[in-house]
Order: structure tokens, then C-alpha cells, then sequence
């Protein structure tokens, strides 16, 4: 081709393919074809040596193909399962339950510290808001400034505040536990979680001119008294002994001790480090015991006075003055020092809140990167009383997120292990070490790091110790050390998983099988047998195996696979799907690891299919809709993003399906997005709405909804209160009031893929309050316009009136509609006979294996057989992959039934660290424990 003419030829790699640990081949001519192909993306066929009978169409798809095939296939060999950052106990119930234990054991101001250690536990949990959860109610059972500050910080920073436009860093939102006042106050009070903060109470903190006014008219009395002077340079300084004295014992010693000071009238006090100026507001003090007049200069001049002569009043009343003046930044940066030199507690805690409050950015501020990542900065901190475990369990975590890889993160993490006193911190800690610097590929000291997390008891650790092991060549010592590791230990799925990394062939391959046996929801096996089957030339096998577990779990790399394999096949248009549904969950992906941006493909992609109008994409989306193709309607809302970028309605509509498919993270990024992005006040107010209840605040969601509608009536505003308050307040009045409430949202315009979505809604709410037929009417009419899970709807009201052979083919209308919807077949099964039961809930097992209703209902089933062990191992084998608080409440109660009150308990304790509140485990816990006591003792 005309391209590739000149001196320098696009020569490949001489020392062959690179290779990345993604599974991808790389090397130089693919990435420098692409870029020749994408300036001059359709060449007209006189620049190129092909057939005149060849179409444009077809020279531009073989020229993708043969640009996309330089990179080389995906190789089993390259392909590597993620190794987990967080805690892995090696037995996660018992871990919960004796958790549990602890914390109703400890005192009231130790909860805090067991709340942080099960956030830790819980952050390895898919749920992030049972992290959000427990952040919260260690912040509420905090009692110091410095781990209120940490806490608050933290819960502002799990929302990405610092994303939304328009918002301070010291804004306060209103709630007690996130305002910046607030976590300066010291104390236990953990009935505040529902208090207004006090900076929405109007407080004035103005200075009084009148009452300082008369303070200084006052003055001439007061120097009727004076019976003594300091002297500073020139200048005198008259004062009452008796109340310079009363300041602190230092100066009652010099005053009316033995020293030869106590009895001159005037005392030479130049060589004290204090202004003439710092003196006379020494002495203001001595008489009202307020610095609210004076210069902040002055004041600064009053803490150093207060710490040489140990005037615990004066230094308190200075540190909380010079804290109050801490708002942003650059006040921060100009007092933090002072506060550090003069170990001024509440100074520190108001500059660090800053900081923390504007990460990540702060981190990028290289003065304060080099306090928090120094030892000398944490020594320094420490000083102040504000280094702790918590301060550098957040910095590292927020560093992880902004770059793993980074220096920054390896010496922050550095300095939490120093930190570091519990087991638990220690393993957190040693094993993030690990983590990190395995992806740094510095194989040495990742090795000395698990290690290290191994010594301190995280026996997960061994999986980074064999895989360091392995990066240095040596393979069959990682072998040996897992297959100690599953000969040791009851086994689990990741082991095997682990193992099949170290060896070959058949025993590869049943290491995988029994890994994905024992855990159905490990990705790398299924993506190891796809991309061994397209070694073996068998694209269809390949993208069926990769399909399955895209059917439960939506993530970039699998995404990546697939589009991978359809542009092989030269099918453009799933690839294009697959890649814009990527790109959804994550912006900046890289393609083939690091070679090749997604927005490139995505521009190469979208030459080699049909263009599609806005017009055309809303047709797209609706048929998508109904047939409940979550990825294909991620990707045409990509398609319309594209075109109309500020659209705020098409963010949220984005985020909705991102919460569909549990990406928590990614959906939570496109609620902030639209929330920049709308255009009027009444919308915004909506969007913050949301995020507050995604982030557990649900009256505060409500009160934003009420403020939108008090502004401009709009679907969106009442659908989001209904939601809320159905969620909030189930019994039959407030249902009344939601139905009310979602009346009126069907009254204001919006699509009908959003009124379908409340005509169910609103359907669901007449079920609760027993109005069948209102119910079927609502259902009905959102079928009508195409929303197709309201098939479910029915059938249920079908089946609440005796009618379960129309709920059965309520369903089967739904799972002809929706291609593989594991939930389909679970609730299909519930309106038929055991056996059909039976083989509607082993698809949907096979579906989706997160689903617990299977593996319950197979359970219980066992259980009326009078087969009770077999029902006990059913529910722990999917226990050991998922933790739920319905399976474990229902093996507990097995092991009730079957007399095992030792494990019963042990249940009810792990399913209470889940869900404390839970009112159906809580009683069985009791009545347990009751038949425990009673038991005679073997």
C-alpha cells in the first residue's frame, strides 16, 4: 500500500511479540498501523493496490482486521487471575462471628476501632455499601477529634464530592457526621448519626465591636491595679501580677516564688520570643480569657508564649481560634506548620482535614505528599497526636485508587504498616505491600512484603508469595507451596485457581474445573478455556464460554475478550457493543494492555457498521429495553453520549443500567457526571438526590426531591421521592401516599421507558396494599410500552389470585423475551410443580451462580427429605463464595433443627455481623442461646 512505502518500513519487534499480563501479544507495527489507519481512516481505492471490484466497505474491514490481527491473539500463558488487595480470612464466617462477638463485648469507646476492622473484612465483599455502612458507624462511635476528622473525610471522599462542580471541600452538607465543624468537637455522642450540623443554625461568629469597645474602656480601670511591668526592648508592659500569675504554675513560680523576679516591679522579658504587642494581648487574656479581638499574628505570638510557659487555658483557646480560621487550602498550608511546631492538637486536626477533604488533588501538592509520605512527617504527626493506623489506611487507599503503581502509594502504604499494631492491621497492611509492588514487577520485595503479611497471620498471602516466586522463575516451588496450601486447609475455589497457574495440560485443566466447581463466579477460569478454545481455532466455543460469565458479572477484561474474538470474526457490530459497554464502566481502558485507547477502536469500529442517527438510537435503546439487554443498552447510550455529551438525562439513564449490572463505582461516577451536567436547579436537585441514597442517606434524598418539586414539578423529582419513602416506610400509609406520589409522576411528561418503569413501580405498591386489580391494569399498560420485566408483576399478581397457570405463562412470556435472564427462571419456579421447579432454578444456577434463591429452595428441599447433612453442605458450599445473610440465617436454623447449637450460634453471630439489625436471625440467636444455657453440660 501506498502508506507503507518509505525509508522506514513498519518493521516488527526483532526480539519477538512483547507480551503483557492481560493475555495479548504485543508489538510495535500493530500500534503504528493503527495510528496510519486512523489518519486516513477510508483511503480512496486509487491510493491502494486492490481490485476494483472490491467495495469500500470490504477494504476497510479487511484493513481493520489485518491492523487489529498485528497485536496477536490472546495467549492462554499471558493470562493471570487478579490476587485480591483486601483481607481474606481463610474461614469468613467464623471471622464474621467472632467479629461480631467482639464488638458486642467492647466497651463503648473501643467500637469505633472494631467498626474500622470490619469495614476492612467487608471492603472484599462485592456490596460496597455494607462498607459504607460500617464506615459510617465507626464515625459515629468516634470519640477523639483526629479519628472524626479521618472518618468524616473519608465518608466525603467515598461520594467523590471533589467530582462535583461547584462544590467546596468545606462545604458542609448538613449531617453531623460529614461537617467539617462537627469532627473538631471532641466527644462520645452516638446519638448525633440523625442531628443537623450547627452550620445550618445561623450561628454569628462576628465579633462583637461594642463588647470589645468596652473591654477597652475598661482598660483604664484595670490599670488602677497594674502592680508590675515586663519590659521588651523599649517598650513596658504594665500587668496585674495575680493574673499573669493564674495563667499557669511557670508563671505563679515566677511571680510569687523564691526568684529574685517576684520581687521587682519590672521584669526584663526581651529574650522570651514575644512581641511587646504579643505581651499586651498576654495581659487582655489574663483579664477576659479571649483572643477573639486580637490579629492572628498576635495570636500565633500568644500559642508560643502559652507552650514555653505552659498555659494549658491560653493554648487551648489559641489552638481552637487558629483552627476556626482554616477553610481552604491555602490556610491550611499557612498554619499547618505553625500548628506542627507548636503542637497545637486542634490547629493540626483543622489543616489535615483539609487536606484530607480535597483528596486526591492534595496528594499532587508536593508539601504535603512529602509530610503524609515521609517518616520524618509521620514522626512529625505523630508528635501533634495525629498519626494513626486509620490516617494512613485512608491515604493509602485513596493513593490505590489514583495510582496503584506509584511511589506515593508504596510509601504511604509503608507508613500504615509502621503504624500498624493490631494482627489484622499488619496483614492489611504487609499484604497491600505485596499487591503493589507485585505490579510493579519488583518480584523481591513483593515476596518479603507477603511474607511478612503470612508471619503475621494472612494466610492468603501465600497465593502473592507463590506468585513472586513464580515471576522469578521459580514455578514449581509456587506449585508446591499451593498444593501445601489446599492440603492444609478446608478447599476452596481461588486455591485451585492459584494452582492451575503452575502446571500443564490436564492437570491444568482439572485444576480450573474443580476451581470453578467449588466458586462459579472465579473469572479466569472461564476466560482461560475461551481463549484456549481460540487457540485451538474454535471462535464460536470461545465466545459461548466467555458469555457465561458475562450472564452474571459484567467486567472490562471479559468485555475486552469478547470484542476481541467478534472482530476476528469480523462481526464489527457486537465487537463495537462490547467496546462501548467497556468504555462505560471504564473511560480510559486501554485496549490489548496499554496498546491501543478505546475511543481509538471505537472510532475504527463505527467505520465498519451501519451509522446511526440520535433518532435511530432511541429505537435502538427501546428494543434493547425490552428485551432486557442491559450491555446492548449500555452501549447505545454510549452511541447517544457521544453525540449529545452534555446530556444529562442519557448520564442518569446510564448510571440506572450501570446499577442494574452492580458496577456500584461506575454507575455512582455517571450519577456525578449528570449532576455537572444538568441545566436547571430543579434537575441537579434530583441527581444529588440519588447519589444520597446510593450513599445511605435517605431522609436527606427526600428533602432534596421536596426542594426539586418546590421548584419545578417533574417526573424525575416525584419518582425519586416515591422510591425512597417505598424503600423507607413500608407501612399501608405511606404506601397510600407513594401511589399518590408516583400519580403525579405519570402526570408530568417523560419517556416511556421511565414511565414503564413507574407504571410497574406503582403496580408493586397496589399489590401491597391488596388492589389486584389496579395492579394488573398498571402492569398491563407498561407492557404496552415495551417494559418487559413487568411480565414478572404479573405473574406474581396472577399467582396471589389462584391463577398460577397464567403466572407460569406470564413468565414464559418474559424468558422468551429476555435471552438467558436467570432471574426469569427463579421466579418461574415458584409457579410450578417440584420437578419443573427444579429445572427452571438449575438453569438459573447456571446463569447466574450470585443467585441464593436456588441453592435455598435445593436446600430446603433436602432438609424435607430428611437429608440433612446434604442440605448443610449445599448451603456451604455457596457460603464459602457467598457469604449471604439469608443462607447463613438459614443454615443456622438447620443446624438448630438438627441440634448443633454450637454452629448455629456461630451462624446467627456472622449473619448479625452482616446485618446487626436483622429481626428474624436476631431472634433465632436468642432462642439459641437460651437452649444453649439450658443444655447440661457434656
Amino acid at each position: 500500500m501506498e502508506g507503507c512505502k518509505g525509508t522506514q518500513v513498519y518493521a516488527l519487534n526483532p526480539s519477538g511479540t512483547t507480551t503483557t499480563t492481560n493475555g495479548f501479544g504485543g508489538g510495535g507495527v500493530g500500534e503504528k498501523f493503527l495510528q496510519n489507519l486512523l489518519a486516513n481512516p477510508v483511503r480512496s481505492r486509487s491510493d491502494r493496490n486492490f481490485p476494483a471490484s472490491q467495495s469500500k466497505d470490504e477494504l476497510n474491514m479487511g484493513v481493520l482486521a489485518e491492523a487489529l490481527a498485528s497485536y496477536g491473539l490472546p495467549k492462554t500463558d499471558l493470562l493471570e487471575p487478579q490476587i485480591e488487595f483486601c483481607l481474606k480470612p481463610m474461614n469468613f464466617v467464623e471471622t464474621l462471628a467472632d467479629v461480631y462477638c467482639r464488638m458486642e463485648g467492647c466497651a463503648q469507646f473501643g467500637k469505633s476501632k472494631m467498626y474500622l476492622e470490619q469495614c476492612a473484612i467487608f471492603r472484599g465483599l462485592p456490596d460496597p455499601k455494607l462498607f459504607r455502612k460500617c464506615l459510617l458507624s465507626a464515625r459515629l462511635h468516634a470519640v477523639d477529634v483526629h479519628t472524626k476528622v479521618v472518618l468524616s473525610a473519608w465518608l466525603r471522599f467515598e461520594r467523590r464530592e471533589d467530582e462535583l462542580i461547584g462544590v467546596s471541600a468545606m462545604d458542609c452538607c448538613g449531617r453531623s457526621m460529614e461537617c467539617p465543624g462537627s469532627a473538631l468537637v471532641t466527644g462520645y455522642n452516638p446519638e448525633s448519626a440523625t442531628d443537623p450540623c450547627m452550620c445550618h443554625q445561623g450561628e454569628d461568629t462576628e465579633i462583637n465591636m461594642d463588647e470589645e469597645c468596652s473591654t477597652s474602656s475598661s482598660r483604664g480601670n484595670e490599670e488602677e491595679n497594674f502592680d508590675m511591668s515586663f519590659c521588651i526592648g523599649d517598650d513596658e508592659v504594665r500587668c496585674r501580677r495575680f493574673n499573669i500569675a493564674s495563667l499557669s504554675r511557670p508563671f505563679e513560680v515566677l511571680l510569687y516564688g523564691s526568684f529574685m523576679d517576684s520581687r521587682r516591679e519590672k521584669i526584663n522579658f526581651s529574650n522570651n520570643g514575644i512581641s511587646a504587642n504579643g505581651m499586651k494581648a498576654a495581659e487582655m487574656f489574663s483579664r477576659t480569657t479571649s483572643v477573639d479581638s486580637f490579629n492572628p499574628d498576635i495570636v500565633l505570638e500568644l500559642l508560643s508564649l502559652a507552650n514555653k510557659f505552659c498555659c494549658d487555658e491560653m493554648k487551648s483557646v489559641c489552638d481552637a481560634y487558629l483552627a476556626s480560621l482554616v477553610f481552604d487550602m491555602d490556610s491550611a498550608m499557612l498554619l499547618f506548620e505553625y500548628g506542627l511546631e507548636e503542637n497545637a492538637y486542634l490547629l493540626v486536626a483543622a489543616c489535615l482535614q483539609v487536606f484530607l477533604r480535597e483528596l486526591p488533588n492534595s496528594m499532587h501538592n508536593p508539601n504535603v505528599s512529602r509530610l503524609f509520605c515521609s517518616s520524618e512527617g509521620k514522626d512529625r504527626l505523630s508528635y501533634a497526636g495525629h498519626a494513626s493506623f486509620l490516617l494512613y489506611y485512608f491515604l493509602s487507599q485513596a493513593a490505590m485508587e489514583d495510582d496503584l503503581k506509584s511511589n506515593t502509594t508504596v510509601m504511604l502504604l509503608e507508613r500504615m504498616g509502621e503504624c500498624a499494631s493490631e494482627g489484622w492491621q499488619k496483614q492489611l497492611a504487609f499484604h497491600q505491600l505485596g499487591c503493589v509492588m507485585l505490579e510493579r514487577k519488583e518480584y523481591k520485595d513483593a515476596q518479603k512484603w507477603f511474607e511478612a503479611a503470612v508471619e503475621a497471620g494472612h494466610v492468603y498471602s501465600l497465593v502473592g508469595i507463590a506468585r513472586s516466586k513464580y515471576k522469578r522463575g521459580h514455578m514449581y516451588k509456587a506449585y508446591k507451596l499451593m498444593d501445601s496450601l489446599i492440603s492444609d486447609y478446608t478447599p476452596s475455589g481461588w486455591m485451585y485457581q492459584e494452582r492451575s497457574m503452575y502446571c500443564q495440560g490436564k492437570e491444568k485443566t482439572m485444576d480450573l474445573s474443580t476451581a470453578s466447581e467449588l466458586d462459579p463466579t472465579l473469572s479466569y477460569p472461564y476466560k482461560y478455556r475461551a481463549v484456549s478454545k481460540v487457540e485451538e481455532n474454535r471462535l464460536g466455543p470461545a465466545i459461548s464460554e466467555i458469555n457465561k460469565v458475562l450472564g452474571f458479572k459484567i467486567s472490562p477484561d471479559c468485555l475486552e475478550l469478547r470484542a476481541w474474538f467478534l472482530i476476528v470474526l469480523e462481526e464489527y457490530e457486537g465487537a463495537l457493543r462490547d467496546v462501548r459497554a467497556l468504555l462505560t464502566l471504564d473511560p480510559h481502558y486501554m485496549m490489548f494492555h496499554g496498546k491501543l485507547q478505546g475511543e481509538h477502536l471505537v472510532e475504527l469500529l463505527s467505520h465498519n457498521v451501519q451509522p446511526c442517527s440520535q433518532a435511530d438510537c432511541w429505537m435502538q435503546l427501546y428494543d434493547r429495553w425490552s428485551s432486557v439487554d442491559d450491555i446492548g443498552s449500555l452501549a447505545v447510550v454510549h452511541h447517544m453520549l457521544a453525540n449529545d455529551p452534555g446530556k444529562s438525562l442519557l448520564r442518569f439513564r446510564q448510571s440506572l443500567l450501570l446499577l442494574r449490572l452492580n458496577s456500584h463505582k461506575a454507575a455512582m461516577r455517571s450519577l456525578r457526571e449528570a449532576r455537572n451536567q444538568a441545566t436547571s436547579e430543579h434537575e441537579r436537585l434530583v441527581y444529588e438526590g440519588w447519589i444520597l441514597y446510593d450513599t445511605g442517606y435517605r431522609e436527606e434524598a427526600i428533602a432534596k426531591a421536596e426542594e426539586s418539586i418546590s421548584n419545578q414539578r417533574s417526573f424525575e423529582a416525584f419518582f425519586l421521592k416515591a422510591y425512597v419513602l417505598s424503600e423507607t416506610s413500608p407501612d399501608t400509609e405511606s404506601s397510600l401516599y407513594v401511589i399518590q406520589l408516583l400519580e403525579e409522576a405519570l402526570r408530568c411528561p417523560s419517556d416511556g421507558l421511565r414511565k414503564g418503569q413507574a407504571l410497574s413501580n406503582l403496580a408493586s405498591v397496589y399489590v401491597d396494599v391488596d388492589n389486584l386489580d389496579n395492579a394488573i391494569d398498571c402492569y398491563t399498560n407498561a407492557l404496552n410500552i415495551k417494559h418487559t420485566r413487568a411480565h414478572q408483576g404479573l405473574a406474581r399478581v396472577y399467582h396471589l389470585k389462584d391463577q398460577r397457570k397464567l403466572a407460569y405463562d406470564e413468565m414464559t412470556k418474559l424468558i422468551e423475551k429476555a435471552k438467558s435472564n436467570a432471574s426469569a427462571y427463579e421466579k418461574r419456579s415458584e409457579y410450578c410443580d417440584r420437578e419443573m421447579a427444579k429445572s427452571d432454578l438449575s438453569m438459573a444456577t447456571k446463569l447466574d451462580p450470585l443467585r441464593t434463591y436456588p441453592y435455598r429452595y435445593k436446600a430446603a428441599v433436602l432438609m424435607d427429605d430428611h437429608k440433612e447433612a446434604k442440605a448443610i453442605a449445599e448451603l456451604t458450599k455457596v457460603i464459602s463464595f457467598k457469604p449471604d445473610l439469608q443462607l447463613l440465617h438459614l443454615r443456622a436454623a438447620f443446624h438448630d433443627s438438627m441440634g448443633d447449637l454450637t454452629s448455629a450460634i456461630r451462624d446467627c453471630e456472622a449473619a448479625l455481623c452482616l446485618d446487626s439489625s436483622h429481626a428474624d436471625t436476631l431472634d433465632l440467636y436468642q432462642k439459641v442461646q437460651q437452649r444453649a444455657k439450658e443444655q447440661p453440660p457434656t
